[in-house]
């Protein structure tokens, strides 16, 4: 579905289940499409909303690209739904953009599942790797950066033994437009420092790592829940940067269990 929100940006979605809502956001280079094994294995838990932010998947592919608009996109398109409050999951980018949603709106946010991401901004040294990104899709394309990403992106297992499932993730990153490839670079090299808005959060969290993920190692994401006021951390063997793509049920096993808990006492 594609929704315009007020600004005039037009942003395409989906949904199932019923429930409490589950916003889920994809990271880079992504689009809603990674979240369909959610999209099927949680509707008995929630109401399920995927996204594409804007520049990827069919939303439009027009500026500004910044971590904060991703979030107030977001926001609007909970009213445009008449929703009030959304358990944020985010994927790496799509943690930052969680971060930022507690942050500009937090009265929106019932809870948090964090995969993949850090709180830390960039260093400089790897705000110079983005700008080489940059300049690769510039120069070589959105399908070259997706046959680069591929063995950053998924676990050792997934490369060895889930062939089809790399395949596929392959193809829906090389499906991305490069505005919005490089505009999300741009973007989370000028994010914020999201250290200091861990002792804020006092909703219910979950992190949950990919034991195989080099690019946020699973310890690095271990600190950010023992960071993060009752937290709770979900280690998956045999997954990397894209745990939810790469383990669905067991993800989704983790996730469900976690709604469970926290909408039932709620």
């Amino acid at each position: 579905m594609i929704t315009t929100l007020p600004g005039g940006t037009r942003l395409a979605w989906e949904e199932s289940g019923s429930g409490p809502a589950l916003l889920l956001v994809h990271g880079w280079p992504h689009d809603r499409t990674l979240w369909h094994a959610q999209l099927n294995g949680l509707a008995t838990h929630a109401r399920c909303i995927a996204p594409d932010l804007r520049g990827f998947g069919e939303s439009e592919a027009v500026g500004p690209f910044t971590i904060e608009q991703y979030a107030d996109d977001l926001a609007a398109l909970l009213d445009e739904l008449a929703i009030s409050e959304a358990f944020v999951c985010g994927l790496s980018m799509g943690g930052y953009v969680a971060f930022a949603m507690w942050r500009r709106h937090r009265a929106r946010v019932r809870g948090l599942v964090l995969t993949g991401t850090r709180a830390a901004a960039d260093t400089p040294e790897q705000r110079a790797g983005r700008q080489r990104l940059v300049e690769f899709v510039q120069r070589s394309g959105v399908s070259a950066l997706a046959a680069q990403q591929m063995e950053r992106m998924v676990g050792a297992t997934t490369l060895e033994s889930r062939e089809t499932l790399g395949v596929a993730l392959r193809d829906l990153m090389a499906a991305a437009p490069a505005e919005g490839v490089i505009g999300g670079q741009h973007a989370m090299m000028a994010r914020a420092d999201s250290t200091a808005t861990l002792a804020t959060i006092d909703v219910p969290t979950l992190v949950i790592a990919g034991a195989e993920d080099t690019i946020i190692p699973a310890d690095e994401q271990h600190a950010l829940a023992d960071a993060i006021p009752g937290a709770r951390f979900v280690e998956l063997a045999g997954a990397g940067h894209v745990s939810p793509f790469e383990r669905p049920s067991a993800f989704n096993l983790a996730v469900g269990e976690f709604l469970e808990a926290v909408h039932g006492h709620g």
